[in-house]
């Protein structure tokens, strides 16, 4: 009768802490919260206006021709850069050809008007053929000139540049008869271009 009675005091405090230890595991109190965002990305989009800009006909060495155009940045995104490719395909019409008509049609030169200071004009090419052009990638947005006037480099969103340029069929004062009737078809591909990332608030 003891020996049972020390056994059942024995199991006694270890049933109650068993139990305590069981039932502490639900004794604490718990609450959550949820956490979440949105990644939206922007938008580049560069359009030329006109598209086609410029298209003439009967010309003649010596003579030179005018055109006006736009880059719009119709994107909600800033362009760092406007880089220009430029390429183009002759069509010889009399199949006599021994020069590229690319090497006689010369840009003058192609002026971002926004750019362009009070005294100085921001031209983005001055007198460069059609033919030296294929391996140069001019910056159309760029501020070549350092003039506090006119605005800085780049094409910010919801703006454009006007831009000018003069094309000409050069005299080189040589026989030029073998370009008679020929034509050449300029293909002008601005490419935008994204400045580095950055804070954003």
């Amino acid at each position: 009768m003891k020996l049972k009675k020390k056994l059942s005091m024995g199991l006694a405090p270890a049933a109650l802490g068993l139990s305590l230890l069981i039932g502490g595991t639900y004794a604490y109190f718990t609450d959550t919260a949820d956490a979440n965002g949105t990644f939206a990305a922007g938008t580049f989009d560069l359009a030329v206006n006109p598209e086609t800009i410029i298209e003439v006909d009967n010309m003649k060495p010596g003579d030179w021709m005018n055109r006006v155009f736009y880059l719009e940045n119709n994107g909600s995104l800033d362009i760092a850069e406007v880089i220009l490719e430029s390429s183009y395909e002759v069509i010889d019409a009399n199949g006599d050809n021994t020069e590229d008509f690319g090497k006689h049609i010369r840009v003058n030169f192609l002026e971002n008007v926004d750019k362009t200071g009070r005294e100085y004009y921001n031209d983005i090419i001055f007198s460069t053929t059609l033919y030296d052009l294929k391996d140069m990638a001019p910056d159309a947005v760029e501020k070549k000139i350092d003039e506090y006037f006119g605005e800085g480099s780049g094409l910010p969103a919801g703006t454009d540049d006007l831009m000018w340029v003069q094309f000409e069929f050069v005299d080189n004062n040589e026989d030029q008869s073998q370009f008679q009737g020929d034509s050449l078809i300029i293909n002008w591909k601005f490419v935008a271009k994204q400045g580095e990332g950055e804070h954003i608030d």
